[in-house]
């Protein structure tokens, strides 16, 4: 099971930018679709948005496109996160997930829940 841990969450004002990472352990990296969801006080968890395992596919949600694009580094087990632009609303705790299903579409992924979680990084954009 892979584990997974986010990084490079902070505090900035809006319309500034931040990058979040998330290291990835175990083997077969590429095999994995990553996700980022995040979830704000009081609110339900969200999705952001995620990339296939070749990184050749992503999909994002309507309030972000646009704004953030999700890479990754298969050499590295690295998926990253950069934020630009960055609003109020966006404040939240983000987390990492993961998912080796295969012969599952994205959308299932999302819709069904991701298999592996990291343990979130906080996020707070000040206006």
């Amino acid at each position: 099971q892979v584990q997974l841990v986010e990084s490079g969450g902070g505090m900035v004002q809006a319309g500034g930018s931040l990058r979040l990472s998330c290291a990835a352990s175990g083997r077969s990296f590429n095999d994995y679709t990553m996700g980022w969801f995040r979830q704000a006080a009081g609110k339900e968890r969200e999705f952001v948005g995620a990339i296939s395992g070749s990184g050749g596919y992503t999909l994002y949600s309507d309030s972000v496109k646009g704004r953030f694009i999700i890479s990754r580094d298969n050499a590295k087990n690295v998926v990253y996160l950069q934020m630009t632009n960055l609003k109020s609303e966006d404040t939240a705790v983000y987390y990492c997930a993961a998912d080796g299903r295969r012969h599952v579409s994205m959308q299932t992924m999302i819709r069904e829940g991701f298999g592996a979680w990291g343990p979130g990084t906080q996020v707070t954009v000040s206006s």
